[in-house]
């Protein structure tokens, strides 16, 4: 199976090869206006693949606010594409340096993160999640120094997944990369850098 996986978009988005399965892991626009919401509505809408889905990120303020249905976005909730279970969720945590302005879905305690990667099912073959798990692929350099911000929660609760094969995340930009485990890979696959310049490709699984 032929996955691509893109996350942090910021309002650019890359031309994409096709395949059987797209992951956009949030922060889909610039600005979080209408406007650009449809622009990337049209722009996924346009990518060949036969199952597309995508979560939000704490930039994504439109969906935290109008959580309708729409095809293929996940919010604390599944789907199956070729036997394959899949989960989305796009909580992250409060970090130091975080833009206020930019905090949908962001919670600011493991406490709280805990009630919402506590829904994710045991038997989920792949997950993705907004933020990174603490550990990996998860540093910003803050203070003249790179500190872990990822979720310490969602890090325990991967441990559970019993049948995990994919994990993908983003919303750290500075620690975009791939990195194989024992039971699959995790990928951090957001598309701008720190300086939010799209700079970073999609990243391709083979499952």
């Amino acid at each position: 199976m032929i996955i691509d996986c893109v996350s942090d978009l910021h309002g650019h988005y890359p031309e994409l090869e096709g395949g059987d399965l797209l992951i956009v892991a949030g922060d889909l626009t610039k600005s979080d206006t209408p406007y650009e919401f449809n622009q990337f509505t049209d722009w996924l809408r346009k990518q060949e693949y036969t199952k597309k889905i995508f979560i939000a990120g704490n930039h994504d303020t439109r969906l935290e606010k109008f959580n309708t249905a729409i095809q293929g976005y996940l919010c604390d909730s599944g789907t199956e594409f070729e036997g394959l279970k899949i989960w989305g969720s796009p909580w992250t945590k409060t970090f130091p340096g975080m833009n206020p302005k930019c905090k949908a879905f962001t919670l600011d305690s493991e406490q709280e993160l805990a009630v919402k990667f506590n829904l994710i099912p045991e038997d989920t073959d792949i997950l993705v999640t907004h933020t990174a798990p603490f550990g990996t692929m998860d540093d910003i350099y803050y203070h003249d120094h790179f500190i872990h911000v990822g979720s310490g929660n969602l890090m325990v609760n991967l441990l559970r997944l019993s049948k995990l094969k994919l994990h993908v995340f983003g919303h750290i930009h500075e620690s975009y990369g791939r990195k194989k485990t024992d039971w699959g890979w995790m990928v951090n696959a957001s598309h701008v850098n720190e300086r939010y310049e799209p700079i970073n490709k999609p990243i391709r699984v083979i499952l």
